[in-house]
């Protein structure tokens, strides 16, 4: 690797996913590039809104206003069947079949509905291992969770955290904690990639091992889906759920996603809250008591589908398909490493990647851990047109996204943080 402008630039002539960049739009900033385009590494937060997202709002907009009620049935995208649209490249970017897949709601929303369908605490198992310092909805989805099946989230929730002097956690203290609380333990829930630290988990070994001991495996996948590769199906995960605003650039606050696996997602008679929506359609307007659930993921669907808050996500993922996961994972490995190191040839200001050297531990997001000044050069980071977030306590989350970040974007990153002092 080479810290230059033609190293950079040369590296982005041989990027088979280039031109995917022009297809995002870029916030702008005074000390932005000759575009006038900010270096925009916060996917990992909000991801870049796809050029095509426009039109694809002004259709339903035009089919809502010609057609009306018609537009059930007869709009360019008939929305009676839009939550369909998005099983196949959905199921080809978690890894599973299209029966296990759906999308509704919102990411907590969803993890409350599925706790109800997977999290059946009674005196002998009731304990559920997540990882310390997982996102707080998390937490707090399972404190109330407990609370509400009348137990004590002191005494339901297991905390693996990292061992003193390490910033995360060790996959064998997973295990530990697994085997230890075995003849106790209802659940394992961990974030995929845990957004604080950037720690990618072996999922398929943390739920091999939840199994072995009788319990289910669940995942929030909120900074993996888009992002790490994923085989859920293959690795009997149980369920998982995400939001589709990060690296799947859905929108603010756009729809969510769900994984049941089909041996799950099948079962009729697997307890769920119902609604008009999750119902089979062939008996859906007979208008009848008795719920009957569909035979896939979309029987835990409740509400008629958010026309509105998927059509930005519906727009994304063809983007996806066309560029494919191995592509998108290939480029990120690259980008990611092409940071990381950059970063180490800094001189000037005191930080520590916390986020795992190992490629096969990481996303696209590198944690910048300040254990002092990070508030300071996280604002003169935003003064110079680098757009990144800060996370208590001192981390900045820096994340090159592969569908649109680039090789120069990296590069100018690097070389604005040289000024620093």
């Amino acid at each position: 690797m080479q810290s230059t402008i033609e190293f950079a630039r040369q590296k982005d002539q041989e990027d088979p996913l280039r031109s995917f960049r022009s297809r995002f739009h870029f916030p702008s900033h005074p000390a932005g590039n000759d575009s006038g385009e900010a270096i925009y590494f916060c996917g990992n937060s909000l991801g870049l809104q796809p050029k095509d997202v426009e039109a694809a709002i002004r259709q339903e907009l035009t089919d809502w206003r010609e057609l009306a009620i018609n537009g059930f049935g007869h709009a360019k995208n008939p929305w009676m069947e839009y939550h369909d649209y998005f099983r196949r490249p959905l199921s080809k970017i978690v890894g599973c079949l299209e029966d296990e897949v759906t999308v509704m709601n919102a990411l907590t929303v969803n993890l409350h509905l599925l706790l109800l369908s997977f999290y059946h605490p009674d005196r002998q198992r009731y304990k559920v291992i997540m990882e310390a310092g997982a996102f707080p909805s998390d937490q707090y989805a399972l404190e109330t969770q407990a609370k509400w099946h009348g137990f004590d989230p002191a005494d339901v929730i297991v905390e693996v955290r990292p061992r003193d002097g390490e910033k995360t956690i060790r996959e064998e203290d997973v295990m530990a904690a697994i085997e230890e609380h075995k003849d106790t333990l209802a659940l394992v829930l961990l974030g995929g990639i845990n957004y604080y630290t950037g720690q990618l988990f072996d999922m398929q070994a943390i739920t091999a091992a939840t199994h072995r001991v009788g319990a289910f495996a669940g995942f929030d996948l909120a900074h993996a889906v888009g992002n790490a590769p994923l085989q859920l199906h293959d690795w009997e995960v149980d369920f998982a759920v995400w939001c589709s605003y990060k690296y799947l650039n859905g929108g603010p606050g756009a729809v969510g996603g769900v994984y049941i696996h089909e041996r799950y997602a099948r079962d009729k008679d697997l307890i769920r809250l119902g609604g008009w929506w999750g119902n089979d359609e062939a008996t859906r307007f007979k208008m009848e008591k008795g719920f009957i659930a569909k035979p896939n993921a979309g029987g835990w669907s409740i509400s008629t589908a958010q026309i509105f808050n998927m059509v930005a996500l519906k727009a994304s993922l063809p983007l996806f398909e066309e560029a494919g996961m191995e592509r998108i994972r290939a480029k990120s490995l690259e980008l990611t490493a092409y940071l990381s190191w950059l970063l180490q040839q800094l001189r000037y200001i005191s930080f520590e990647i916390i986020t795992p050297a190992e490629p096969h531990r990481r996303g696209a997001q590198l944690s910048l851990y300040f254990a002092e000044r990070g508030k300071e050069i996280h604002q003169k980071m935003t003064e110079a047109g680098i757009i990144v977030d800060y996370r208590e306590p001192g981390v900045i989350r820096v994340a090159p996204a592969p569908l649109y970040n680039s090789f120069e974007d990296v590069y100018r990153f690097y070389l604005i943080l040289q000024h620093f002092q």
